[in-house]
Formats: C-alpha cells, sequence, structure tokens
C-alpha cells in the first residue's frame, strides 16, 4: 500500500488573515487534509476556520505534538500515513519542525520513508535576517537565551565572538513581556559597536524592524513588551 504524505503547513504569525500571507494552494491542500498534527490544538482549530470557514472541524483528527510528547507517542502518530492517509503538521506561529516540534515527526517519517512536503508560508527567522541587513549566508538560531544569569552572560560572550570570529549572524527570542528588559540588557553587555536589530511583529499590523548600534539603542524610546518579536546582532 502506498504511504500518505506529511504536508508542513506553515501558520500565520500574529493576527493576520491566512490569505494574506499564505499562497492559495496551502490553503486548497488544507482542505483536503483530514490528520493533523499540531503543537497547540486551539491554535490549529482557529487557523483552518480563518483559512477556510467551510472546513468542518468536528470531522478532523488531531494529535497535539509538543516539548512534553514521548518518541513512541510521535511514532503512533504517523499511522494515518501509513495506511494511506495524508497528514498534515501545523505549528504554533510560523514554519513547522524549524524551531518546532515537528521536527521530531519529521524524522521519523523520514526513517519510514514517507515523502515529506514542506510548503511556502512565513518565518520569522527568515524574514527578521532578509530585512536586518546581517549576514545571510552563515547565521544561527539560538532559541531562548538561558535565564541563569551566568550561563545567559556566558551565552551572549560567545554569540558575541561567533559574530567577530566567524562574521555569523546570531538570532534569539525572548517571552515577550521581556522583550525591553531584553534590549537594555543587550545595550549594558555587549559591545556598543555591535548591531542589534529588534523585529517585531513580523507580517502584523505593527510590524516594525529597527537595526541600530547597541551605542544608539541606550539612547532609544521603545516598547516591545507583549509585541512577538525576534533580535538578531552582527557588527
Amino acid at each position: 500500500m502506498q504511504t500518505g504524505r506529511i504536508y508542513l503547513f506553515p501558520s500565520s504569525l500574529g493576527d493576520v488573515p491566512p490569505s494574506e500571507v499564505l499562497p492559495q494552494r496551502n490553503i486548497e491542500l488544507l482542505r483536503g487534509v483530514r490528520h493533523f498534527v499540531v503543537e497547540e490544538l486551539r491554535t490549529a482549530r482557529r487557523f483552518l476556520k480563518a483559512c477556510d470557514r467551510s472546513i468542518v472541524i468536528d470531522d478532523l483528527h488531531f494529535e497535539v505534538l509538543n516539548e512534553h510528547t514521548s518518541s513512541d507517542e510521535v511514532e503512533a502518530m504517523l499511522a494515518p500515513a501509513l495506511t494511506g492517509e495524508d497528514i498534515g503538521v501545523i505549528s504554533e506561529a510560523g514554519c513547522p519542525a524549524v524551531a518546532d516540534p515537528g521536527a521530531d515527526l519529521v524524522a521519523a517519517a523520514q526513517r519510514r520513508g514517507i515523502e515529506i512536503c514542506p510548503l511556502v508560508g512565513p518565518s520569522s527567522i527568515l524574514l527578521s535576517l532578509m530585512a536586518s541587513g546581517f549576514n545571510g549566508q552563515s547565521f544561527a538560531f539560538e532559541g531562548y537565551l538561558p535565564i541563569d544569569a551566568g550561563r545567559r552572560a556566558a551565552r551572549l560572550r560567545e554569540m558575541e565572538k561567533s559574530v567577530r570570529t566567524r562574521r555569523q549572524t546570531q538570532i534569539f527570542i525572548e517571552t515577550p513581556y521581556r522583550n525591553n528588559r531584553l534590549v537594555a540588557e543587550l545595550a549594558r553587555t555587549l559591545s556598543p559597536d555591535m548591531l542589534l536589530c529588534v523585529a517585531a511583529d513580523l507580517t502584523g499590523p505593527r510590524q516594525s524592524v529597527r537595526t541600530l548600534s547597541l551605542r544608539r539603542w541606550r539612547n532609544e524610546t521603545y516598547d516591545y513588551d507583549k509585541i512577538p518579536a525576534i533580535f538578531l546582532i552582527y557588527s
């Protein structure tokens, strides 16, 4: 029996109609999928309804894949594909399997030879890099910085070293309510000539992408708290 496919459906980054950021083909494919693996059930259901209000959510089957999902549970989620049914993977925001638990399902599918179909859509990592003016040939996404002060300072020093020695753009994120504190911390901790780009509410109504030296950020007026943002440093 031919196996089904794993479709990786990018979702919106914020409160914006999917039709503004996704190709029509994605929405057409969504209509034909009955099995979904999602990071957050409520968000995924809301996203599907926003894509097409005619989709009957109760006719669909959902599995939740997050950081608490065991490897055995991930393997079990492939069952529909093994019987010929397609599976759609939806992240909380942006592209599935990129800084996202969906990567575990993709890895399991690759081991079984199941076809993976990545689809076009918004990625905060790539959009921020594109707009930053930084090196787009060598970059690293570091995720969240450590909470512990000592480890956090060490990570920042390592990132600055990568910028200086490898000419590598460093990309990272913070819990939105701490965004302002992060900007201030970077301005205190890193060299004043280091460049910081803050990309906030990408594709959303409050979109803002600003690149300034940390020397200038020290004296800037800004308010990024409670707004999804991604941060990049370079020199």
